[in-house]
């Protein structure tokens, strides 16, 4: 399925809309990433980051190796404008795949419909690991590219969920979840809520997917026994962080690069008590009793991205999609 020599097959945003993909092949996918990592037989180095000193843009480089796939990739990211509100923000990503048995590229595709379902089976994941026993309740915080499809992925790997909630400020983006959540589980529906501390105190499972410009800031004294809180983006205080009784990262040195914002007075981040992949690979308890409140920190790992990005490009081949470019003829 590589590209011929020479050449590279480009899957642009529109090639990949239309291919069909479930949510458990998602999570499926995802979560062989990370037992593949855990084994020790992928390589996911920390990521590059460069931010201009006024803050209106920051870049991400990332490169990995699926040792399942035998697949190298370079997966970028750029956002600029984050000085303005969403709609005068603009945001860029691509993920490179190369085989690296035959030598050949796969394909360079746009890798926004990647990363928007690879976060919430993250999140989903953690959830299934880390949610107390018996978790009823999930509120999410933005309705944004990540809060979209968290409720539905919550819902794929926690049936039992029964009450739903969102926070956010965007009627539109209300809206979209609500599609999205009834596209999935026709017979759901989502409470839409207005008072974050009532909801926060209610909820097993929150997931903050926010933008930085959120009115939404839980706070750890509002947050029930055995709580799970899963960051994303924004709508967590620094207190879930540093008052949790256990934290989890997917992983601790990206924790340290893209989440400073939850620092304390002195700059200081605390220790994570464990990383995820050894949590769902089995050899480490995602919590220990009912009653801890968990902090977890879903920062992405590439590897994900490249497995995920393989299976979107193994599905958009066998239907001969995308354009073969003579890049370097």
């Amino acid at each position: 399925m590589t590209s011929h020599d020479g050449t590279l097959r480009v899957l642009s945003t529109s090639d990949l809309a239309g291919i069909d993909i479930s949510l458990a092949d998602v999570v499926e996918t995802v979560e062989g990433a990370y037992r593949t990592l855990h084994a020790g037989r992928s390589d996911n180095p920390r990521k590059l980051t460069v931010k201009p000193e006024d803050g209106h843009s920051v870049s991400y480089a990332m490169l990995g190796r699926d040792g399942t796939r035998d697949v190298v990739a370079v997966k970028t990211s750029y956002k600029h404008g984050l000085d303005k509100s969403r709609d005068q923000q603009h945001y860029y990503t691509t993920l490179t795949l190369y085989d690296d048995v035959t030598g050949l590229p796969v394909a360079m595709m746009d890798c926004s419909r990647i990363g928007s379902l690879r976060t919430p089976a993250v999140s989903a994941l953690i959830a299934r690991e880390c949610a107390r026993p018996g978790a009823r309740s999930a509120l999410v915080i933005g309705t944004g590219t990540q809060g979209r499809l968290a409720l539905p992925f919550l819902l794929t790997t926690l049936p039992g969920l029964e009450r739903l909630m969102v926070f956010g400020t965007h009627a539109d983006g209300i809206a979209a979840v609500r599609d999205q959540l009834r596209a999935h589980f026709p017979d759901r529906d989502v409470e839409v809520v207005t008072d974050v501390r009532a909801a926060a105190s209610d909820a097993d499972v929150i997931v903050a997917t926010a933008g930085a410009h959120t009115p939404a800031a839980v706070e750890s004294a509002w947050l029930k026994p055995g709580a799970l809180s899963i960051l994303v983006g924004h709508g967590l205080a620094p207190s879930t962080l540093h008052r949790a009784d256990r934290v989890i990262a997917t992983s601790e040195a990206q924790m340290h690069v893209t989440g400073t914002d939850m620092a304390d007075a002195e700059g200081e981040l605390p220790a994570v008590d464990a990383e995820f992949p050894p949590v769902l690979a089995g050899l480490t308890a995602g919590r220990h009793d009912a009653e801890e409140r968990i902090f977890a920190y879903n920062s992405g790992l590439v590897v994900t991205d490249i497995a995920l990005g393989h299976r979107f490009a193994q599905l958009a081949i066998a239907r001969n999609l995308g354009t073969e470019v003579a890049l370097w003829k």
